[in-house]
């Protein structure tokens, strides 16, 4: 079975040949495309010769191009044959703890590690067999991100609760040797996977690198709705110390031998610990910004700036014209206010509002999980003339909370306007000063 084409770019290297739509993409050089990463890796070769079904029949073509020249090929469908799903039954998988009402796709567990290589996704590779293995090494599919939580065998088959989790140690030394790289990182619960076992973590990457580029370090994300679940408690504030100051001992091994601060807490670490958050030079090159490292610094550096390159008539404080409400969760609420405090914009009354978390319980304090009916019952009260909002909170369309409330509803029945913004912080100073202009 190929994969049948859907276009065909005029004037490309595949219309030249004669690929038509309908036709099957079956080999190239010599090997069957089992997926996307196969025909990313094969098609960019200069030497090809690739086979289709045409009218029934397997027609070869040879031909030379530039190297990474595109055939010019579109495919009606997405190459994966379906996302790979998770094998595992994790002590502390968030997916297990969703209450009812949340949008469907948040139940979908996905382990595939073609999504780690296009996405950035973590896997825990405990559903990739040693042939796949070996294809991730041939195809050069690097660099992928793997969660790998602890690296002693038995404390990994206990946390993922799968007998394959076992053999990660003997994984990534094999992925290390066949030149593929690797971020790494660690939900750590307290008492299970951090103290002695967290340095044998650190201390196994760490002779891994450069192959592992970097580890995260993120706290355990617990619901209000883990009935009949795993006993994990969330971490105290003296508790979130010790991993931080576990995590400062290696960051200052691993710079002065590597290079690299190498471990990279999460902001939620800090924010626990009521420790200040690292200085923009400590996250390098903010490789693991999506795992929520670096999150806070960047936001703030990138205000500022944009801040400091803002026209003066922008920047006076005095009357008040309009009123603007930033809602947020509960970790984030006393920096943006601090930040918001800190640079006043002409004409606007800044309010940073947090809400509490009833909808997955109030242990969980980000920004990116505040639902809908939250917003709506939280701010129904609130005098203002907008509310903003990280669009991290709603799925990729912009239109839908993760409650299946829709961006419509919510600000239809709060009455005011809501503004999803981008992550940066340029992007919040521009929205706010859209709404001075307003």
């Amino acid at each position: 079975m190929g994969h049948k084409v859907f276009a065909v770019e005029t004037g490309s290297i595949a219309d030249q040949l004669g690929i038509r739509p309908g036709d099957e993409l079956i080999k190239m050089n010599g090997d069957r495309v089992i997926d996307w990463v196969d025909y990313q890796a094969l098609s960019s070769q200069e030497k090809m010769n690739v086979t289709f079904l045409q009218n029934g029949e397997e027609v070869e073509y040879e031909f030379e191009k530039d190297d990474y020249e595109p055939l010019g090929i579109t495919f009606d469908n997405d190459m994966l044959g379906g996302i790979r799903n998770c094998a595992n039954k994790c002590m502390f998988c968030f997916v297990d703890q969703l209450p009812s009402g949340c949008r469907e796709t948040m139940r979908v567990k996905d382990d595939d590690w073609r999504l780690s290589l296009m996405m950035g996704n973590y896997v825990t590779l405990t559903n990739v067999s040693d042939n796949e293995l070996d294809r991730i090494i041939k195809r050069q599919a690097t660099p992928l991100y793997i969660s790998v939580h602890a690296m002693d065998p038995e404390l990994r088959v206990k946390l993922l609760g799968s007998e394959n989790a076992g053999k990660l140690p003997f994984q990534l030394i094999k992925l290390a040797e066949g030149g593929i790289q690797f971020h790494a990182q660690c939900v750590l619960c307290p008492g299970l996977n951090d103290g002695e076992a967290l340095i044998e973590t650190i201390e196994s990457l760490m002779d891994l690198a450069p192959s592992c580029l970097s580890l995260a370090l993120v706290p355990v994300g617990l619901t209000g709705h883990r009935n009949g679940l795993d006993k994990i408690r969330p971490y105290t504030k003296e508790e979130a110390k010790k991993v931080l100051e576990i995590a400062q001992k290696y960051r200052k091994i691993a710079l002065r031998e590597l290079d690299t601060r190498f471990v990279f807490p999460s902001d939620e670490f800090y924010l626990i610990a009521g420790e200040e958050i690292p200085s923009d030079s400590e996250y390098e090159d903010y490789a693991q910004i999506d795992n929520g490292v670096g999150l806070v610094r960047s936001l703030i550096e990138e205000y500022e700036y944009a801040y400091s390159e803002l026209a003066p008539k922008y920047k006076k404080t005095g009357r008040e014209l309009r009123s603007v409400t930033i809602a947020t969760g509960q970790s984030a609420q006393p920096i943006l206010k601090k930040l918001m405090d800190d640079h006043p914009i002409t004409s606007l009354n800044i309010k940073v509002i947090a809400i509490k978390n009833r909808f997955f319980g109030e242990t969980v304090t980000v920004a990116g999980l505040v639902v809908g009916n939250d917003l709506i019952s939280q701010l129904k009260t609130q005098k203002t003339d907008a509310i903003l909002i990280t669009e991290c909170m709603l799925r990729s369309e912009k239109d839908r909370f993760l409650d299946d409330v829709t961006l419509e509803d919510a600000s239809r029945a709060l009455g005011k306007p809501i503004v999803p913004v981008g992550r940066t912080g340029e992007e919040l100073l521009n929205a706010l000063i859209r709404q001075a202009k307003v």
